[in-house]
Parts: structure tokens; sequence; C-alpha cells
């Protein structure tokens, strides 16, 4: 069991018999030693969002959720498709489910799938991914200024804000969480 203080963001948590993660948190503290959690949670099989706000001594459930390490295939219309790559078993997800992910992901690329009571809910991509720019305009000579940040295409079609020295051919590492550049790889 979880007491409030114990959610953090991405903390997987039961509510009325259904799957949720947490996607807010802030704690405020109260007089004499009580605090208030406000969290917003994510239903993780409908995909509502809901603010939820626990008190004191509270106990919260955790999920029941596996994980499964699957390998992308590839999409069509409707949905993704994935296999284990131990049993060779496939799986499929709506694209609905799969969401903003689909932005990050290429052919052969290795991510989780975790189920609820047997049923895939939410698909996991590592926190960071390396690809490659296969667009961007070239950088105007004698702009050095750090600060200066261009649009760049991915291999995957995403587009990102990256450095002015960033140039087709280059492999950047991407934050699947923000969709934020982090580094060029060397």
């Amino acid at each position: 069991m979880y007491g409030p203080t114990d959610l953090k963001k991405n903390v997987l948590i039961t509510l009325d018999g259904q799957p949720y993660k947490v996607v807010e948190y802030s704690q405020k503290v109260m007089g004499r030693g009580g605090s208030i959690v406000n969290v917003k949670v994510k239903n993780l099989i409908t995909g509502a969002l809901l603010p939820k706000t626990f008190k004191g001594q509270e106990k919260i459930e955790p999920a029941e959720v596996t994980t499964l390490k699957v390998q992308y295939l590839y999409r069509d219309d409707e949905k993704f498709y994935f296999m284990n790559p131990s049993t060779f078993e496939q799986y499929e997800l709506a694209a609905d489910m799969v969401g903003d992910s689909a932005a990050y992901m290429k052919d052969g690329d290795e991510m989780e799938i975790q189920f609820y009571n047997g049923t895939p809910i939410n698909l996991v991509l590592p926190k960071n991914l390396w690809l490659t720019v296969t667009y961007t305009e070239t950088a105007v000579k004698g702009d050095t200024s750090t600060s200066v940040t261009k649009d760049a295409t991915l291999e995957t079609g995403a587009t990102v804000r990256v450095p002015a020295f960033i140039k087709v051919g280059d492999v950047v590492s991407i934050d699947t969480e923000t969709g934020a550049y982090r580094e060029r790889k060397k």
C-alpha cells in the first residue's frame, strides 16, 4: 500500500478497480504535521484525466500491472503491431493508446507494453532515443550564439528544435517524454 506522499509522477495506482498513472503531483504541508497531496491521474484503460486529493494517512493500492519488453514491427491505419522477441507472440495497440509516442518509433525499436489483467493498457518508450536528422536548414555563417535553435526533421518524421550546429546525418538524442533535444552523438 502507498501513502499519499509515496505518490510521484508515473506511479501506477488502483482507484475504484481501475489502473491509473500519476501525471501531476503536488504536496501542501498543513500546520501541525498534516499534509494534502493533489494529483492528476490518467485512467490507463479509458485515457480520462481525473484530479484527486489524498489526505494524511490514506492508503492507496498499487496497480497490479505487468510489463513486457517488445519490439515494434509496423503500423497500419488504425493499429500498431509489436512482437515479444523471445516467444514471437504479437500484440496490437490502437493508435490512440500509442498517442504521441508514435512520433519517435521506428521499425525494430525495443520498448515496453504494460498489461492490466492480461489486457494491454500502455506503451512505454525508453526515456531517450537516438534518431538521425534527415532534414534541417543550414546554419547561418557567423551565427555562433549558443541559444540559436532551428527545426530538424528526424528519421521518424518528427520535428524537434535543435542547436544551429546540427546538420543532416547527425544522430541526436531525444527525450521521449518532452520531445526535447538532449545531445548530439559524438
